[in-house]
């Protein structure tokens, strides 16, 4: 674990709302016994690098839930357009806070390791506006050309250029030893980055690819994509609660 200074406070905040379309209800659904949003909170409190841990809800019923299994939650308003936005009210109400790290609600395998490893490097980098991450996608893996899996490329320094649910890059010649990366969806920001960035307009390719990540690169900002093997899926259908429950019982 590093040492945080003493005016460092890193929190890892879950977002977890009620009304999903696909899966009503999803961060309370039972997996192997226990609420979907408690198995997140226990995998996120393995992390070395996080000062607290959060769930941001807009539903009097999770927010019950999590405080009976022992975690900390925080009311949030039900007209957030983002979750950045939603992410932005829960940082208000923790003013110690000096970075934040935004950890999907509905992914119960995420790897601890990944957690501390974005931490660490808003720790090590004050000038880094912003962590995410990465996997490599193996050439004929038909997520490539899915819209609904994202896609990332990366300067030389080893942040984002560019994120698009296109294939990325498109391959018109073969080039030895360049992949093709799936965006990860958790980040970490600094705080006064993220008071900024949620003041800002969504930016027309952020709108156009349905991507906020986007409107950061648009401004000008730094984001730093870590590589990873962490391929965990997320939950977001009832016969993917199922099969986490499997994997779960391994």
């Amino acid at each position: 674990m590093s040492k945080l200074a003493p005016t460092q406070q890193i929190i890892g905040i879950l977002p977890a709302r009620w009304g999903s379309t696909r899966f009503p209800g999803k961060p309370l659904h039972l997996i192997a016994g226990k609420p979907l949003i408690q198995h997140v909170w226990e995998r996120c409190k393995r992390a070395q690098n996080l000062s607290d841990i959060l769930v941001a809800t807009d539903d009097e019923r999770i927010f019950q839930a999590v405080e009976a299994f022992g975690g900390k939650a925080v009311m949030t308003s039900t007209n957030h357009p983002t979750g950045t936005d939603r992410l932005a009210e829960a940082v208000s109400q923790i003013p110690g806070a000096t970075h934040i790290l935004n950890i999907q609600g509905d992914e119960p395998l995420i790897d601890p390791t990944l957690i501390d490893e974005l931490a660490q490097a808003l720790i090590d980098d004050p000038q880094l506006h912003m962590v995410t991450a990465a996997n490599p996608l193996a050439p004929s893996d038909p997520a490539i050309a899915d819209p609904n899996v994202v896609k990332v490329v990366l300067k030389k320094n080893g942040h984002a250029l560019y994120f698009s649910r296109s294939p990325l890059p498109y391959f018109r010649n073969p080039v030895p030893g360049l992949q093709v990366l799936r965006h990860k969806g958790i980040y970490g920001y600094r705080r006064d980055f993220l008071e900024t960035f949620v003041t800002w307009p969504p930016s027309p390719l952020e709108q156009a690819e349905s991507l906020e990540q986007l409107r950061a690169l648009e401004n000008g900002a730094n984001i730093r994509v870590l590589i990873t093997n962490d391929t965990s899926p997320g939950v977001d259908t009832p016969e993917q609660a199922l099969e986490i429950e499997r994997l779960l019982s391994i």
